[in-house]
């Protein structure tokens, strides 16, 4: 029995087996516990309990790995490695996730929401997160994105009374079905090509048929069909500014961040693994995909009145942003994709927490006049989101100058120029819309007097989020040493 279970294969799949447990665990906690909306508070402190041993685990991977002085631990007949790279990501996925369970309590009880599911719903999405970027196999990818995804189609939706919330949910679900047909039909391709479903496997096939091969132009169509619909890039965008909108602004927060960093490790192992011998035909192609998404995304910001939108459509700017350096494919590329990704999680979830914070159960608090005087009633808030909007637009001192910055080099290192400077130019179109929320705040007349949300989940948050994305631009090295150790070779 144990050739098919080894002592190896258990300690690569610690992580996830915590993550299952515990959110196995929250949901029977939450039915028979705690069934009492007021009593499910105390579910954080459960997740948060969960979060920690998974840290824990990671941290042994991390530190086994140090010791030991190799670069990967291959478990499960080369399925699952558990390398920098996919520690690097699990991090992110677990400061994520802790971020929004800490927050969520208090916010879908404004909502009129107290159902403990969307704990259980966090921790099972992580637990897709940790294969989609531990997977070196196309099974093993193909379940940790649809685990994640489903849990993600039920948050987007949580808001049973709320008819944008049930419509969006529907939309994402169609969508993501229709873009999951692609990827699968592109994986069945691959599978075709080499006879396995190993990704090592699929790419030396790949580099015996050659990139003109018509079975391979058709898998490599059909595979960034379904990865850039998930990292919402153009023209595969449609759904991310009804899902953003719709969906409780806890749960947008989680999409934007963790979801797009997972879908980006995922993107990442497929090009970077099995595509990479194709490389003269997905260059161009993300060349224009990115180039369309930062036009679409900054453009269509320009004219939205309602934040979470707007913020869906920069997000949309900022999957543009993350691909330049893929293309550029040298090591400070890719170390500038590693670093942008984690920049972006946490200017991108402290903007939704501020949003988040402005709920209240007459009043929604995601247009730009819910944000008018926001300074006069709370400063704090105020000042946080001017710093995530800051960093959103890459200005200095802030994290995101420090993503844009290895961007753009690694761009100028590896001759793209005209995407530099394209590039460059859509930073002054991203100040502008960012900073009709920042003259809202500290121009316009105050028009509701009443106090923002509160609560210790949402200061620790907001501290965390808005502490992280002024240190990584203040003092950037330790934060590039680790992505730089962390490249996938």
């Amino acid at each position: 029995m144990s050739q098919y279970y080894t002592s190896v294969d258990h300690f690569v799949l610690v992580p996830a087996i915590l993550l299952a447990l515990f959110g196995c665990a929250v949901l029977l906690f939450d039915f028979l516990l705690f069934p009492e909306p007021r009593q499910r508070k105390y579910l954080v402190w459960f997740v948060a309990l969960g979060l920690v041993f998974t840290g824990g685990a990671l941290w042994r991977q991390q530190h086994f790995l140090s010791v030991q002085k190799i670069d990967s631990i291959t478990a499960f007949g080369g399925t699952l490695t558990i390398d920098g790279f996919a520690l690097f990501f699990n991090w992110i996925f677990l400061a994520a996730s802790l971020i929004v369970a800490l927050i969520s309590y208090k916010y879908l009880e404004t909502a009129g929401e107290h159902q403990g599911e969307i704990y259980g719903l966090i921790l099972l999405a992580n637990c897709g997160m940790f294969f989609l970027a531990a997977g070196t196999d196309l099974i093993t990818l193909f379940i940790g994105l649809e685990l994640m995804a489903l849990c993600f189609y039920v948050m987007v939706g949580f808001l049973r009374g709320d008819r944008r919330s049930n419509e969006a949910a529907v939309k994402y679900l169609l969508l993501g079905a229709f873009s999951s047909g692609f990827l699968v039909y592109g994986f069945s391709v691959l599978y075709g090509l080499s006879g396995s479903t190993k990704l090592a496997a699929i790419r030396m096939a790949l580099e015996s048929r050659g990139a003109s091969d018509p079975l391979v132009i058709l898998a490599l169509v059909t595979v960034s069909v379904g990865l850039l619909f998930k990292i919402s890039a153009v023209p595969f965008h449609m759904w991310a500014p009804d899902a953003y909108e719709g969906a409780p602004t806890t749960v947008t927060a989680y999409l934007a961040a963790g979801s797009k960093a997972a879908s980006f490790a995922f993107l990442m192992r497929m090009f970077m693994g099995p595509l990479a011998p194709s490389r003269e035909l997905w260059e161009p192609l993300l060349a224009v995909v990115a180039v369309a998404s930062m036009t679409v995304g900054n453009f269509a910001a320009i004219t939205q009145s309602n934040v979470k939108r707007l913020l869906a459509y920069s997000s949309i700017s900022h999957a543009g942003y993350i691909l330049l350096g893929l293309i550029a494919g040298n090591d400070t590329g890719v170390q500038g994709v590693l670093v942008y990704v984690l920049v972006y999680v946490f200017m991108t979830m402290g903007a939704f927490l501020v949003v988040a914070a402005l709920r209240r159960k007459e009043m929604l608090g995601e247009d730009l006049e819910d944000m008018a005087g926001l300074v006069h009633k709370s400063p704090g808030y105020a000042f946080l989101m001017l710093i995530f909007l800051l960093s959103l637009a890459g200005i200095p001192p802030t994290a995101g100058f420090i993503g844009k910055y290895f961007i753009f080099l690694s761009l100028i290192q590896t001759g793209h120029y005209v995407l530099a400077v394209i590039a460059t130019l859509y930073v002054a179109v991203a100040i502008y819309y960012y900073f009709r929320i920042v003259r809202s705040m500290f121009i316009s007349p105050l028009t509701d007097r009443a106090p923002a949300a509160t609560s210790l989940g949402l200061k620790l948050a907001l501290a965390v989020t808005g502490l992280m994305t002024l240190l990584i631009g203040i003092y950037p090295e330790p934060f590039l040493s680790l992505a730089q150790n962390s490249l996938l070779r």
